[in-house]
């Protein structure tokens, strides 16, 4: 679980300033910028082939007799990644990390309304304090007259990339609890295997629609000019594609392997976990404006996090105990048969 929940907040924060730098030096590709977010998978293929020699089938025959219910799943899957990475660009190329990131809070509430009706996920009042909270600090976004941003946009490209940010965080949401669905209905297999097979899998249907769009949509010929006046030059630029593909792939495996691990809401709880990172980044690197309504927006998201931290604490409190009595409750029972 450490090692997953690294992979989510390296891997996210990594990626977004490495996105936004790609705007903001001269990228303007916004199907190269989406095509980033899920071409890494090849990275995954050793780790695929040396837990394969390792995997046991722990699950049922469910996925061997109906391949093509999972073959869906993937696709399904693939597609939606695909939509969703693709409204997460346009929103990080119109508005400036900060308040990208705390937009994308809104997913955690997203996630646990989905998770109420996929999930069976039980609402709490700490659960629905933090959904109201994390609910207000993205509407507080919204009345930002200032956006902040060392590259200057138009209100409407503001309003643009606000609300495609939203709608991504919602598509996000639904797609980690369409996932844990997946993996309890249909996988039914808790191993390595399972996470990065789900991963590459997914990816590889992402890719291919995203590169059948670069190329529909004509913008794959002016890739070599972009590169050309890229303004850090075309070593800078290939790097920086590089390494943000690796770092949304490790984003991937990480969110995956928390949802089968623990839960789709956990692995969304990761994830905002790391939301004050990339904007302090963001203000140290990219020289971005943390305005006072951005530092209350940032407030209010961080108590909706801590509240529902409290929630999953006091869940995991009571769960010990439950098993503690009901071990005391065994060797009660033992020792009485024992005597008798």
């Amino acid at each position: 679980m450490v090692i997953y929940a690294f992979f989510v907040l390296a891997g996210q924060s990594v990626g977004t300033l490495l996105g936004r730098l790609y705007f903001d030096n001269g990228g303007n590709s916004e199907w190269m910028a989406t095509l980033v977010q899920v071409v890494g998978f090849p990275i995954l293929f050793p780790f695929q082939c040396i837990v394969a020699t390792k995997h046991e089938d722990t699950g049922t025959n469910t996925t061997k007799r109906f391949p093509l219910i999972l073959a869906s799943i993937y696709i399904s899957l693939g597609i939606f990644m695909a939509a969703d990475c693709m409204l997460y660009t346009i929103g990080l190329q119109y508005l400036p990390v900060t308040t990208y990131t705390l937009i994308c809070a809104s997913q955690l509430g997203f996630n646990a309304v989905f998770s109420y009706f996929l999930n069976r996920q039980k609402f709490t009042p700490y659960i629905v304090n933090s959904l109201f909270l994390l609910t207000i600090s993205s509407v507080l976004l919204v009345f930002q007259t200032d956006p902040g941003d060392s590259k200057k946009t138009t209100k409407n490209k503001y309003v643009i990339g606000f609300i495609c940010t939203l709608a991504a965080s919602a598509g996000y949401a639904l797609m980690l609890s369409l996932t844990q669905l997946a993996f309890h209905k249909v996988i039914k297999k808790e191993t390595l295997r399972a996470v990065i097979d789900m991963t590459i899998y997914q990816s590889v249907v992402a890719t291919v629609i995203i590169v059948i769009g670069l190329f529909g949509s004509g913008e794959w010929r002016t890739l070599n000019k972009e590169m050309e006046e890229y303004k850090l030059g075309k070593v800078s630029y290939v790097m920086n594609l590089l390494w943000t593909s690796i770092s949304w792939q490790a984003f991937g495996v990480g969110c995956v392997g928390l949802i089968f691990k623990v839960s789709s809401l956990f692995s969304n709880v990761i994830s905002i976990l790391g939301l004050p990172v990339a904007p302090v980044l963001a203000v140290i690197f990219l020289h971005d404006k943390l305005t006072g309504l951005k530092a209350v927006a940032m407030l209010l998201a961080m108590w909706g996090f801590v509240s529902y931290m409290y929630q999953h604490y006091l869940d995991d409190s009571k769960m010990k105990e439950q098993r503690r009595s009901s071990d005391e409750g065994v060797s009660e029972v033992a020792l009485v048969t024992e005597r008798g």
